[in-house]
């Protein structure tokens, strides 16, 4: 199943954002290398963050402090948007030792002006979230490593307890005796078989529970990192619109050079050889030709001019369906009657009696499932296509199935890969606010959904 929507958010888990990677063993957690990762993770943290939170100190202390003079909130701004620079820095740790693909905001664009340009720098997001990463940073990374270490340490420790206790300094005991080794008081020695075996299992408990607490941690740092030093669902959201539009804007100047070269190529093309053939038989009449020959002319002038009109009517079709003046139904049941393979068409009664679909919504939808059902008829090899049309929820969902050799796929427009011819569909279906889902397996079926807002984007909350 591939599923496209506007934000689109993967979630892994073993990192937010990333590739899913199995988690190791209990038994076996304590020498994977992810558990050892985490934990330089935690150290370099515990190192990086002191200088990091004194540099987020002081950003905030001289923005506070010279916001009276015109100067000083320029380096005051330049001081908040370097902060931008620890996020990158925090996001390459996670990505290296979390394996947290956390992907970076979008890049500061400077505005117009002077007055626009400081305002731009000092209310920067991405840039106080950063600054506020690190303050939060500081007591977390704290207490991570002390009370990882701790674990780690101390487990270590009772399962070596046995050997290296005997190293220890002689202390008298209550019992007028000397021991050696850890002490709970003066009478409690951890010195005899029973209390060393009992010291390395508890070390080896400790040992066994330290990836836990260590991973425990590191999921909170993650989810942090992904949260603040990640693009907000806001600038995801402006990214898609952008992209979207610049697929619609691309598909829309496409077809407009389509309409043209049409208009050029062919209906021109006959229009002109109308006019060249009228002029002829005006010729051969006013001479006093032959008139079968003026006739033949007028034969195929007329046949010509009769072409051009199909092929006006045929590009009119194409970019306003009249049959839509009459509903959606209509125009769809028209769709199949027109295509080459047998197509069902179900439409819920309700979705144009209530008044859901607005004119250039029902255009979409015309457009959509012309798409699709041109598609099963040319590409998949489809022996027939269903299509259901119904009202979900403030939306309208359009399902087309075929019965085809399968292993359809999109690209999600302005992404790396080759494009497909679902692609402009796809920029179609987001430039509106929609989604798209595909799932076609290899030997079929296809199935195509398509979710499209009832209502304008722009006017929902």
């Amino acid at each position: 199943m591939t599923s496209l929507t506007a934000d689109r958010l993967v979630a892994g888990t073993a990192a937010p954002g990333g590739t899913a990677r199995p988690g190791p063993r209990f038994l076996t957690a304590p020498f994977a290398s992810r558990t050892w990762r985490e934990q330089g993770y935690l150290a370099l943290v515990l190192l990086l963050t002191p200088f990091a939170f004194a540099y987020a100190v002081f950003a905030v202390s001289l923005t506070a402090g010279v916001a009276v003079t015109v100067v000083g909130l320029v380096a005051a701004g330049a001081a908040v948007l370097a902060a931008r620079g620890w996020g990158a820095a925090y996001r390459g740790l996670a990505h290296e030792l979390l394996d947290a693909d956390i992907a970076a905001p979008a890049p500061y664009v400077r505005p117009r002006g002077f007055w626009r340009t400081v305002g731009s720098m000092l209310s920067d997001a991405s840039a106080w979230r950063a600054l506020l990463f690190v303050l939060i940073a500081l007591p977390l990374s704290i207490v991570s490593f002390v009370t990882s270490s701790t674990f780690l340490g101390a487990g270590l420790g009772g399962l070596t307890y046995w050997y290296w206790y005997r190293f220890l300094p002689a202390e008298l005991g209550t019992d007028g005796e000397l021991h050696r080794g850890a002490a709970f008081g003066d009478a409690y020695f951890v010195d005899t078989p029973p209390r060393l075996a009992l010291a390395a299992v508890v070390g080896l408990m400790l040992l066994l529970c330290w990836p836990w607490i260590t991973r425990m941690f590191a999921m909170i740092f993650r989810a942090l990192s992904h949260g603040l030093l990640g693009p907000t669902r806001a600038s995801l959201r402006v990214a898609e619109l952008e992209r979207s539009r610049t697929g619609t804007v691309d598909h829309a100047d496409a077809r407009l050079r389509s309409i043209e070269r049409d208009l050029h190529d062919g209906t021109q093309a006959r229009l002109v050889s109308v006019a060249m053939q009228l002029g002829e038989a005006r010729e051969q009449l006013a001479d006093g030709g032959d008139p079968h020959q003026a006739a033949d002319l007028l034969d195929t002038a007329h046949s010509s001019a009769k072409e051009a009109l199909a092929e006006l009517r045929e590009l009119a079709r194409d970019i306003h369906p009249p049959a839509l003046d009459s509903g959606l139904t209509v125009a769809l049941g028209t769709l199949a009657a027109r295509s080459t393979l047998p197509v069902s068409v179900s439409v819920d009664p309700g979705l144009e009696a209530d008044g859901r679909l607005a004119p250039a919504l029902e255009s979409i939808v015309y457009s959509t499932v012309a798409e699709l059902v041109a598609n099963a008829a040319t590409h998949a090899r489809a022996g027939e296509v269903s299509v259901q049309v119904e009202p979900v929820a403030d939306a309208v969902r359009i399902r087309v199935r075929d019965d085809g050799r399968g292993g359809a796929g999109v690209v999600r427009p302005g992404g790396p890969g080759r494009r497909s011819g679902l692609a402009g569909l796809a920029g179609l279906v987001y430039s509106v606010d929609g989604t798209l889902d595909l799932s076609s397996p290899a030997g079929g079926p296809t199935v195509v959904t398509v979710i499209l807002p009832a209502t304008n984007p722009s006017s929902r909350a």
